[in-house]
């Protein structure tokens, strides 16, 4: 399955401006809630079908290369 492009979306029109996987509903916080509650990524996709674990896998990534790029070398 093609990982869509841009990976999230945002749009008051879906999920009240939520920040969502693209061409879903789901919320990205929704991930990061599984997560960090310790759930497995396997746990949030079967919940949360409409989400590939290539689409989910890509977020985390992107989240990942944010986190690592604001990062303060000491």
């Amino acid at each position: 399955m093609a990982v869509p492009k841009p990976l999230i979306t945002r749009s008051e029109q879906v999920m009240s401006g939520a920040v969502v996987f693209a061409g879903t509903r789901v919320p990205v916080q929704t991930l990061l809630d599984y997560l960090e509650e310790g759930d497995t990524l396997d746990h949030f996709l079967e919940d949360f079908p409409t989400v590939s674990r290539e689409h989910a896998v890509a977020v985390l990534e992107l989240a990942k290369e944010s986190v690592l790029a604001h990062a303060n070398s000491t």
